[in-house]
């Protein structure tokens, strides 16, 4: 198989649906993560908010006991009776509720008479206000403890659940000390405590924010680790397929090879006997027509075409019935050097130059020398054949990575694209004379020493032949 080509679809399907089911995985934990993350908020402001009423109450626990010793029962004994307006009363009544309340963290504090007029606040403009409580109010004089929630935001801060603001109000009731109050009566006024817990809100909203992040950026890492174990899986599989595919079209390629070439065996030793007995009739008949008539070229052409016919038949069992390689220290520099001196000749008749680049301190390969000489004399022919009015062969050989490569550039036309397509196709030649099996017997040499061979394009014209060679021939696997 051509390197680059690609894998039909279903080879690597079922690997594909791995790599879905996986980021399905991975969508799903990190939906699974929100969503618990999202629960947890919620139960964690729920429990703030349960701390938060719990504190009020005990807040207001204290708070009833301090102001029913230090205030109630004082102003009661020296006063005879509880009236915040005047200013020694509201005085001790706000040092009492300061000195009570420096621990604990309150915004403000309403204290109210059974009247639903407030007596205490923290804002002195609320003092004397009429029907300022609400239904928290009415409950506390019932004996109950309420709180409500008030959020303040804009749309989205509402939506997500941390507005700006986020304020808690308990109503509860003032008591007389459980101990006086059948004397007295349960409920003395109500108490309204007003935390803001906009601060812890914003700490709660900022660690779902970072623990959402931080699934964000653990999932990201995941999702970068499963890519790349995913690509490179998929590369792996895709190798190995195009490995069990090249092993299992060079299987398929042999077997037919193998039988053809037992029928080409059979006929071309039935062929080369008679035309061996017509090649040297020919050769008698011309001595023997060349005394009478030395223009006659007949007994010419049988012995051309018989030697032409010969040469068909040796290529097409080359080709059907490759031999192996007989591997050997080999120099490839040394090789190509044999075959410019033997096309010498050739090159200087019809103008060809040869324009060698060669890295410096080759290795030795282990190889078949003949065979090669056999390929790069075929390729070496077909440049010149591509030009026909002389031109430079360029060949470039390096290493790199147990790698030789070979690169043979012409400055001819160049190959047609139809022509490009079929050139590895057995009897398939674009020559008058061509057999079609001359590329195919180099494919099969250079194959046999586990290299590849490659032809392409140049621009802007001519084709380059590409070879690369291992310095070790890889041994074949099996099983």
């Amino acid at each position: 198989m051509p390197v680059g080509t690609k894998l039909p679809e279903e080879r690597i399907k079922p690997f594909r649906l791995v790599k879905y089911f996986t980021f399905s995985g991975l969508v799903v934990i990190f939906l699974v993560t929100i969503i618990l993350s999202v629960l947890n908020t919620h139960w964690v402001k729920a429990l703030q908010r349960q701390k938060s009423e719990d504190y009020a109450h005990s807040l207001i626990e204290n708070l009833n006991h301090q102001v029913f010793i230090q205030v109630i029962i004082p102003m009661g004994v020296f006063f005879g009776k509880i009236q915040l307006s005047t200013p020694e009363q509201f005085n001790r009544m706000d040092t009492v509720v300061r000195s009570t309340l420096h621990r604990f963290k309150v915004e403000s504090l309403n204290i109210y008479t059974m009247k639903n007029t407030i007596a205490y606040s923290f804002e002195a403009d609320l003092i004397g206000r009429e029907n300022y409580g609400g239904t928290g109010y009415y409950q506390a004089l019932e004996g109950k403890i309420t709180s409500r929630l008030i959020q303040r935001g804009n749309f989205f801060q509402i939506s997500l659940g941390f507005p700006k603001e986020v304020r808690l109000i308990t109503y509860a009731p003032l008591r007389f000390e459980p101990e006086l109050a059948r004397l007295t009566g349960p409920v003395l006024g109500v108490v309204e405590v007003v935390q803001d817990l906009s601060e812890d809100y914003q700490t709660i909203f900022n660690i779902q924010i970072l623990v959402v992040i931080t699934c964000t950026v653990v999932m990201g890492a995941l999702l970068v680790v499963l890519i790349f174990v995913v690509k490179r899986g998929e590369g792996i599989i895709q190798k190995r397929a195009m490995e069990r595919m090249r092993l299992k079209e060079r299987l398929s390629k042999a077997e037919r090879l193998s039988a053809l070439g037992e029928m080409a065996a059979g006929i071309s030793h039935e062929i080369r006997n008679p035309l061996g007995i017509i090649r040297s009739s020919a050769e008698l008949l011309k001595k023997k027509v060349t005394k009478f008539d030395p223009s006659n070229t007949i007994p010419d052409i049988i012995v051309e075409e018989a030697s032409r016919l010969n040469n068909i038949i040796t290529g097409f069992i080359n080709f059907a019935r490759p031999r192996n390689p007989v591997l050997s220290p080999c120099r490839i520099e040394e090789v190509i050097e044999k075959n410019i001196t033997y096309l010498s000749m050739q090159i200087e008749e019809n103008g060809y130059a040869i324009k060698k680049n060669y890295q410096n301190s080759l290795p030795e390969i282990q190889a078949d020398a003949n065979m090669l000489y056999q390929s790069f004399l075929n390729i070496f022919i077909n440049a010149m054949q591509a030009m026909p009015a002389g031109g430079t062969i360029e060949v470039t050989i390096s290493a790199d990575d147990n790698i030789v490569t070979i690169h043979f550039d012409d400055e001819g036309q160049g190959i047609d694209g139809e022509v490009l397509e079929k050139i590895w196709d057995p009897f398939f030649t674009t020559k008058e004379m061509g057999t079609g099996l001359g590329l195919g017997i180099v494919k099969n040499i250079i194959e046999s020493h586990g290299g590849s061979i490659q032809i392409a394009n140049r621009e802007p014209s001519g084709a380059r032949v590409t070879l690369e060679l291992p310095v070790e021939r890889p041994e074949l696997e099996t099983g």
